[in-house]
């Protein structure tokens, strides 16, 4: 695979996280720069190292995920868009209005990456080595993320209300993206 494949690989892998991080923007009021690179750690980390662990259990996991990756994916950001639509008509202080928790993060985290990992197997099957892929990867995930939140964190005059039932909406189109 050439470096031209393989950032064109990067970026197709890092639209996910930068829509996750758009919905996530869109949200949060208070420490962005914190959270902002929080949750841009957990991308890029996350779809990192999903490639390399599924390049290295190729012919273990293929024929198990291939066939579900999609509902995963689905069922993730289903349950998270869901949870920010029904938090967005609950009353709240201010300080607890984003989705910043470990938990949180983790699941994001996973659900962003999933496909990374059926790519990782993929390089595998392909030939190529996995170390220049996986930065690459995780690398432009964590940019791609930064921009997406601080993108969406731009259209902070809406009601906060749209905004919440917004991102949650996207988490929810994403997710139904992953089943086509």
């Amino acid at each position: 695979m050439s470096i031209f494949e393989i950032i064109l690989l990067a970026i197709a892998l890092g639209i996910d996280c930068c829509v996750v991080s758009f919905s996530q923007g869109l949200i949060f009021t208070t420490n962005r720069r914190k959270n902002s690179l929080l949750l841009a750690l957990t991308m890029g980390t996350f779809q990192g190292l999903m490639p390399v662990i599924g390049y290295f259990f190729a012919n273990l996991i293929s024929k198990y995920v291939e066939n579900f990756t999609h509902l995963l994916v689905f069922a993730i950001f289903l349950i998270l868009g869901i949870k920010f639509i029904y938090e967005a008509f609950q009353e709240k202080d201010d300080e607890k209005i984003c989705c910043i928790g470990l938990t949180c993060l983790i699941t994001m985290g996973i659900a962003t990456s999933i496909d990374a990992l059926a790519a990782g197997a993929s390089l595998n099957f392909a030939g190529t080595k996995i170390l220049t892929p996986a930065l690459t990867i995780g690398v432009a995930s964590f940019c791609m993320s930064l921009f997406g939140f601080w993108f969406g964190n731009m259209f902070k005059n809406f009601p906060s209300k749209i905004l919440e039932i917004s991102g949650g909406i996207i988490l929810i189109a994403l997710g139904i993206k992953a089943l086509f």
